[in-house]
């Protein structure tokens, strides 16, 4: 690959990884409710894996040229963190650090030890599955694949484009897995010992992922309503 292109594209991934927004939100609320954050941060990285596999494939950018597929994507991808930001919300009292959490295999009023391995994977996968939902189904995602990185691709390189495409959108993924863990790390650490900043903090993540919701229906829902009204 190009050497400068590529280096390039690692400024630039890195710092939109490094912007807040939805995904720093979703990564601090789940590690917050969550024992551990790592589920969160790997579906959110599979949700980017699912945008490289479409970019390759060449499915992105004819999904970016057909406006009406993408509006409902959008509309799709708002409703989703409508529903997962109201849910953040009415949990936040929950994002507590307090002895409450049961260990798996702990016993329970002195009688025999019940293991708990089989409802904490289920939470896990859900919230795997969520990560994947919050990144994958963001169409914003979708139009980075289509317009950024095919900026750095170099036709003259060694490598095929299919091939260089792919390197680079895999390496996005590693940076927003290593900035995400970074993020849901801190927050954990910073919030191990204060309880209610805890809450405050989840609380505010699921304002900021419904405010975002409202916008991209917003984005959809006004040009169609002023369309309809000058008809």
């Amino acid at each position: 690959m190009n050497s400068q292109l590529f280096l390039a594209f690692l400024v630039v991934a890195g710092a939109l990884a490094c912007t807040p927004g939805v995904d720093w939100a979703y990564s601090i609320a789940a590690g917050l409710k969550e024992r551990s954050f790592v589920p969160a941060v790997a579906g959110l990285c599979g949700g980017y894996v699912l945008h490289t596999v479409l970019m390759v494939a060449g499915l992105a950018a004819l999904l970016a040229g057909l406006p009406g597929v993408l509006g409902w994507l959008t509309v799709a991808g708002a409703a989703y963190l409508l529903w997962l930001g109201f849910g953040t919300i009415r949990s936040w009292r929950g994002a507590t650090f307090g002895a409450g959490v049961a260990s798996p295999g702990s016993s329970t009023a002195g009688g025999p030890a019940v293991s708990a391995a089989a409802p904490a994977e289920s939470n896990q996968f859900r919230t795997f599955l969520q990560g994947v939902g919050t990144s994958g189904i963001n169409p914003k995602g979708l139009l980075f694949f289509v317009a950024l990185v095919p900026q750095f691709v170099s036709p003259e390189a060694s490598l095929p484009v299919p091939v260089q495409s792919a390197l680079l959108g895999l390496t996005f993924v590693l940076l927003v897995a290593v900035v995400y863990t970074c993020v849901a790390l801190l927050s954990r650490k910073l919030l191990h010992s204060r309880p209610g900043a805890a809450r405050r903090v989840t609380l505010a993540s699921g304002i900021i992922m419904v405010a975002l919701g409202t916008v991209l229906l917003s984005e959809q829902l006004i040009p169609l309503a002023a369309g309809i009204a000058w008809q």
